[in-house]
């Protein structure tokens, strides 16, 4: 008995098979015969559930999308002008400094050592002419009795001679002890200043008064090289957003666009700006090219460094013919929409190849041709030119376009 089952099984589905392979259904895809007109025809007037929706009329903006990150328009770093000991550190990272605060100091033991021994040399000096004034002016009254004396015949001409070679010594003296005294000022001006940059101070361009501290480089009692970076001082308002666009964006963009910014530190809120500089090149690397943004902080609540999300409003149209963008379907590798047209029968949609436009959210617009009345916005996978519909709500349809 049981040799007879397995049998009588595979007989009844390889014939319920056969059926269902043979028997034409609802759909004409499905049949393995070729669709001849009757089928076609067929088709067309079989009813099929859509959903649809009404052209439109809207104003439609063309939003270009980027992001980049925030940067201070402005940062400074203060650094040494002499290799010496960090003594102090006045400010640290976080700070609001005003221009000319102290920031930092250095120890000034060797600098003062230094302007005393520039001074002692200046002393010295002036000493040293003061030597020389005397020295010429006891040489000149020497001069005046030795030529006396010649007039008198009681000195000789060689005496006169000598007399006069020594005024002329002293004078080269006098000079020389004078250019010693201009290079010893010129050695202790030089101290001072030495000496004044142990003291570093808040110094930029600009017409900000007031800078942050963003970074530190080094700490207290590390020995500073000259010209290497103790701190980073920023300009907090405002700043700049640094954004890098492709091709196809670039030529959209020009100085004056406003900016609509978000970021993650302030979920939901939009922050403004304006373009402010397109670069004249792209980076042969990632064929992109660098935007800037003025975006204005006079609260401070953005920060350099923070990631943004920017969007440019690049294109207005006014009054556009509108379609959602649910609508849009493509036929032999163009888009287009089906379009609802009322017949004796009853609804029937046409496809109507288009030219599309702006697309802002759900919405496209539709440039050519002129559009009107209502247009499939599901279901429509399930058309073709002329097929017969019936209009539903679509809390009844599936996402397949199939009644529920």
């Amino acid at each position: 008995m049981k040799k007879l089952v397995l049998p009588l099984i595979l007989i009844v589905a390889a014939g319920a098979a056969l059926w269902w392979w043979t028997s034409p259904g609802d759909d004409p895809g499905l049949s393995s015969a070729p669709a001849g007109p009757a089928a076609i025809q067929g088709a067309r007037d079989r009813v099929v559930a859509v959903t649809a929706a009404p052209v439109e009329n809207r104003d439609m903006r063309d939003i270009a999308r980027f992001t980049g990150s925030l940067t201070a328009a402005s940062r400074v770093e203060i650094t040494p002008r002499v290799t010496g000991r960090l003594d102090r550190l006045h400010v640290d990272i976080g700070d609001t400094v005003r221009r000319g605060d102290l920031l930092a100091s250095l120890e000034t033991d060797m600098f003062e050592q230094e302007l005393q021994q520039a001074r002692a040399e200046l002393a010295v000096a002036r000493a040293s002419l003061s030597e020389a004034e005397a020295s010429l002016e006891a040489a000149r009254r020497a001069l005046t009795r030795t030529r006396e004396l010649r007039d008198q015949r009681v000195a000789s001409q060689s005496e006169l001679d000598a007399a006069e070679t020594e005024v002329q010594a002293q004078a080269a003296r006098l000079e020389l002890a004078r250019s010693q005294i201009a290079q010893r000022e010129a050695a202790l001006q030089g101290a001072q200043i030495r000496f004044s940059y142990t003291e570093l101070r808040a110094v930029w361009h600009g017409d900000d008064s007031e800078r942050l501290v963003a970074e530190r480089f080094a700490d207290e009692g590390s020995i500073l090289q000259a010209n290497t970076p103790l701190l980073a001082l920023v300009e907090p308002h405002p700043l700049r957003a640094v954004v890098f666009v492709t091709e196809r964006d670039y030529a959209k963009l020009q100085p004056g666009q406003t900016v609509s910014l978000t970021t993650e530190a302030y979920p939901g809120e939009h922050f403004h700006g304006v373009v402010s500089r397109l670069a004249p090149e792209f980076r042969e690397t990632s064929r992109q090219a660098r935007v800037e943004i003025h975006v204005p902080n006079p609260d401070l609540r953005l920060r350099p460094g923070m990631f943004v999300e920017a969007r440019i409003q690049v294109r207005h149209v006014e009054n556009a013919t509108v379609v959602p963008v649910d609508a849009l379907v493509e036929r032999d590798g163009a888009p287009g929409v089906f379009r609802l047209e009322d017949a004796e029968e009853g609804a029937r949609a046409r496809f109507v190849p288009v030219g599309t436009g702006i697309r802002d959210g759900t919405w496209v617009e539709i440039r050519t041709p002129d559009l009107e009345g209502r247009v499939v916005t599901l279901g429509h996978h399930m058309l073709s030119d002329d097929s017969r519909v019936q209009v539903v709500d679509a809390d009844v349809m599936d996402v397949r376009g199939v009644r529920r």
